[in-house]
């Protein structure tokens, strides 16, 4: 009995040291560059712990918007090592009723943010193991309650830092949540009655290209191959903005220059694009929750 009992006890601190925070600390936000706001939030980090690695999502995002801030998480978190934290601060609504919170995946990734949307993808595709929200009296920048408008610092980047450092567990960041987010809605990837929809969450900003949603096992439902001829329809709010035809290809070598293509992108979803063009500035066709697609052959 002593025996099964060991092997039970190590067993599940085997599974608690697979959640366990890994002292990584990675950053995102809207704030740019161009003045000290990340740097306090990395100031106030280092203060908790000098040992903390600090990494950075982007700070390019757009202002306010929090769709993107959720997209950019899902796009890299899971190839960050389990453990590892995340604050992501675009929160346009600061100061107000909003819910500040702790998310654990099942995947075992922290998000210090806002429960404002920005949890939206990750939520979905991590899954969601835990929620806490936190407690301000216990996880504050001492001296900073006279402040509102800066939670990035005062609240998150110090919660976060000491969840990174093992200063805390998650236990001690504040009261259990039911395990639900604020969800923004969007078009989920389907096939139906020979037609492909989905949505359009982000832009290949370098490159002008237009990444969907839409994944390889949805896309082939359409049975067309690469050298065929697609059709695609861009909607924003229901009202078309874009359609034509397109080439689908491997990669943009196998057209001739300027020539429009449908592809493959690094997250194996199905992007629009023109070789050696911007797709998105030539049609004018952009990102977000409210712009969709649907694909034909």
């Amino acid at each position: 009995m002593k025996k099964l009992i060991t092997v039970i006890w190590l067993c599940l601190s085997a599974g608690s040291a697979v959640l366990a925070q890994n002292n990584i600390l990675v950053f995102q936000s809207d704030f740019g560059l161009k003045d000290g706001a990340v740097s306090a939030m990395k100031g106030v980090a280092a203060g908790i712990s000098p040992d903390i690695k600090m990494y950075d999502v982007t700070h390019e995002i757009p202002a306010y918007n929090i769709w993107e801030a959720s997209y950019r998480l899902a796009q890299t978190a899971s190839y960050w090592p389990k453990g590892t934290v995340f604050v992501s601060v675009v929160d346009p609504g600061v100061g107000t009723s909003r819910k500040s919170v702790v998310l654990l995946t099942k995947s075992g990734h922290y998000f210090v943010t806002p429960d404002n949307g920005t949890l939206t993808l990750v939520a979905e595709q991590l899954g969601i193991q835990e929620v806490r929200e936190i407690d301000e009296a216990n996880n504050r920048r001492k001296n900073s309650g006279e402040s509102y408008t800066f939670h990035g610092r005062d609240v998150y980047a110090f919660t976060a830092a000491r969840l990174a450092s093992k200063v805390i567990t998650l236990d001690k960041v504040g009261p259990k949540l039911p395990n639900e987010i604020v969800s923004i809605p969007y078009q989920k990837p389907s096939f139906s009655d020979g037609k492909v929809k989905g949505a359009i969450p982000i832009l290949d900003i370098q490159y002008g290209n237009v990444w969907t949603n839409i994944d390889k096992q949805t896309f082939n439902k359409l049975g067309a191959k690469t050298g065929d001829q697609i059709k695609v329809a861009v909607f924003n709010d229901q009202h078309k903005v874009y359609e034509g035809m397109v080439t689908y290809v491997n990669t943009f070598g196998d057209v001739q220059e300027g020539d429009d293509v449908g592809y493959f992108n690094s997250l194996l979803n199905f992007s629009l694009g023109i070789n050696m063009g911007s797709f998105s500035e030539k049609y004018k066709v952009y990102s977000g929750n409210e712009w969709s697609l649907v694909i034909s052959k």
